[in-house]
């Protein structure tokens, strides 16, 4: 018989961390909030326009909405609520919305699943210290942790200015060890239905050239394949946004598939033209756009991964990162650059590096339909629709 200590030990341990967090962010009066989301700790900040909410465990956004939203429309995917409309349960990984991939994007290779690296690195399954601040004009969550194996600490603010449709987003990453090291490192960003709708939404990407997924056919019913789910070619260089299919036609990467029952894997250089990239998903029907900014040097690449089994479960990630491909870093490594560019940062000996971006999510006038362009510049985010000329600005006041 299993002692009952086996049951009431875990469930204190996890008030015990609800209620420190709570104590946490209590510094910050009316600021961010200790709070549970799909059963787990999470806390919230908000301003007048946005209110977001993040993971303890892998400091991810698991939450977007606007303040003035009557329903609450979050354009982040979550599998936890996905399973439980299906009939199913899925146990909580840390991996939903958007998760940070560091240090490993992809994977792990055998040797590090024996030590304890988990696919996608240790951060997005690692929990956090949180701590809140009050800023002028505005307000702060910031998540510290040391990754034990990598032997590196991760550090992430959070930050949203009154008045303003933007979440301003820094990391830091910190070597603990006496050597340089190559480092893999994306931005897991994922949104789903209903947000994301066939034939409604698109995804846009500041791209140029890009390639279609390498895969090795399997024999027919071989173990994780499905050829009939896939509808690109394997390995194929191609223009963004108009990628080869199996059927000889090409296919625009920026729209949800109508009877979704595919799966799509590719990847994008971003533009080496631009200082500032840019991904963004919109809904032309709700009139709703979440956006993403970040510097070039530090995010070269997009992953494209559309998961579509079928309308009311569609998922895309846009996920911009080191790399081109979420794989082991042995085979990244070996495999060196793509179309020119490197595929990992260095981080050097007992030093830090930084990330910075922004992510923002606002309405737009009726009429907007496409999204051509957007630019971070005088302290204002401008979205332009070329072909309608039409353009939104959004007040960005701390920039990159």
């Amino acid at each position: 018989m299993q002692s009952p200590a086996m049951y009431i030990l875990p469930v204190m341990r996890r008030l015990l961390l609800i209620l420190t967090v709570s104590v946490a962010v209590a510094q910050s009066p009316g600021g961010p909030q200790g709070i549970t989301f799909e059963g787990q700790p999470a806390v919230t900040l908000s301003n007048d326009k946005l209110q977001m909410t993040v993971m303890v465990q892998g400091s991810s956004i698991a939450s977007l909405v606007m303040t003035d939203d009557s329903q609450k429309l979050s354009p982040y995917w979550n599998p936890t609520r996905l399973a439980r409309e299906l009939g199913r349960t899925v146990q909580f990984t840390g991996s939903l919305g958007h998760f940070v991939c560091v240090d490993g994007f992809g994977p792990a290779s055998e040797e590090e699943r024996a030590a304890g690296l988990p696919m996608h690195g240790e951060a997005h399954i690692t929990t956090f210290e949180v701590s809140a601040g009050k800023e002028t004009g505005g307000s702060s969550l910031t998540f510290t942790a040391k990754l034990p194996i990598v032997q590196e600490v991760f550090t992430r603010s959070f930050r949203m200015v009154e008045g303003e449709n933007v979440v301003y987003v820094d990391s830091q990453l910190e070597n603990l060890m006496g050597f340089d090291r190559p480092v893999n490192w994306a931005e897991h960003a994922s949104v789903a239905a209903p947000f994301l709708e066939p034939s409604v939404t698109t995804v846009e990407v500041s791209g140029s050239r890009s390639q279609t997924r390498p895969y090795v056919e399997s024999p027919a019913g071989a173990k994780g394949q499905n050829p009939t789910q896939r509808r690109l070619t394997s390995g194929q260089d191609f223009t963004w946004p108009m990628a080869p299919g199996l059927d000889g036609k090409t296919i625009d990467l920026r729209a949800i598939p109508e009877h979704p029952h595919y799966l799509d894997h590719a990847a994008t250089l971003l533009d080496p033209s631009r200082r500032l990239e840019w991904v963004a998903a919109f809904n032309s029907s709700k009139r709703a756009i979440l956006g993403y900014v970040f510097k070039r040097e530090e995010y070269p690449w997009v992953q494209h991964w559309g998961s579509y089994p079928a309308d009311t479960q569609v998922v895309r990630g846009m996920e911009f990162g080191t790399q081109p491909y979420d794989l082991p870093r042995r085979e990244i490594l070996t495999d060196g650059p793509m179309f020119g560019t490197p595929v990992y940062r260095w981080l050097p000996a007992k030093a830090k590096i930084e990330s910075h971006f922004l992510l923002f999510y606002a309405r737009v006038p009726q009429g907007f339909q496409h999204v051509d362009d957007v630019r971070l510049e005088n302290g204002r985010i401008v979205i332009e629709d070329r072909r309608a000329q039409r353009q939104v600005t959004l007040t960005a006041s701390r920039g990159l």
